[in-house]
This record gives structure tokens, sequence and C-alpha cells, in this order.
């Protein structure tokens, strides 16, 4: 629960996702790896959003690396629910894993999280970073 922890607090306080509305945000650094942050649900106690750079898998067209996120907001804490395309954990490991494995899984997707995080926030992203989607591509376009 410790690394579910850190990564809720890394999460709040590098994004700010408490603050967002649904919908798709952009960060830039200036290092030709946007990353996008989309937020798919808000509920009370749970927020579902995913983080990506702004990079299609060359095979599956789907954005590499990606990861879809649960932060438990009543609870302070925060899981990968999914790395890369799949959805559920089941699409990466398979409907008959034992609960060994899933344990396993869970635990490595959430370390991936944890340093993938400390990697964006030294290379400067940020919720000052983080600009709505349709005004970060309008900037871009504009030169600005």
């Amino acid at each position: 629960m410790a690394l579910y922890a850190d990564n809720y607090w890394r999460l709040t306080r590098v994004f700010g996702p408490d603050r967002l509305g649904p919908g798709e945000y952009r960060s830039s650094v200036g290092d030709g790896l946007d990353l996008v942050l989309r937020m798919d649900e808000r509920r009370p106690y749970t927020l579902e959003f995913t983080l990506s750079y702004a990079l299609p898998d060359p095979v599956s067209g789907a954005p590499d690396p990606s990861a879809s996120l649960r932060l438990y907001r009543d609870a302070r804490l925060a899981e990968v629910l999914a790395c890369h395309g799949a959805r559920r954990i089941e699409d990466a490991i398979g409907r008959g894993a034992g609960a060994e494995e899933i344990v396993s899984h869970r635990l490595r997707m959430n370390a991936f999280l944890g340093k993938w995080l400390e990697y964006l926030e030294e290379r400067g992203h940020s919720r000052f970073t983080l600009r709505a989607a349709d005004d970060a591509i309008a900037r871009g376009a504009s030169g600005g």
C-alpha cells in the first residue's frame, strides 16, 4: 500500500488531477515528448484517467507508454488499472492467472508508474505545464 500512497501523492503534487475536468490535457516541456493526460471519469471518491505520451506505438497505434489510473481521493491511494493498450488486467496476463501472478503484475505496473512519474517530474512536466488539449494544439499551430 505504501507504493500506492506514494503514487497518489506524486500524482497529486505533480499534476493536480483533482482540479481537472473531463477532457484531454497536454504537457509540453520542449523535449519533443508531449505528455497527454485524459480525464475519463470523475466520481465523488475516485478519478479515472490515462497518462501517455503523444506518440503512437508503431505496431498497435495506441499511445506508448500509457497507463490507465484510478485515484482514490478518500483513501489517498493511486493504482494502475492497466498499462499500454490493455484496458483490464485480464488482457495483459490472461483470465486463468493465479492470485500470485495478479499481485506480482499489479506491483510491477505500480512500480513502473512511480518511476515514470519521477522521470516526468525531473523532465519538467507539472500541473503548470498542463493545458487543455485544444489550447495546446492551437498554441503549437500559432508558434506560441
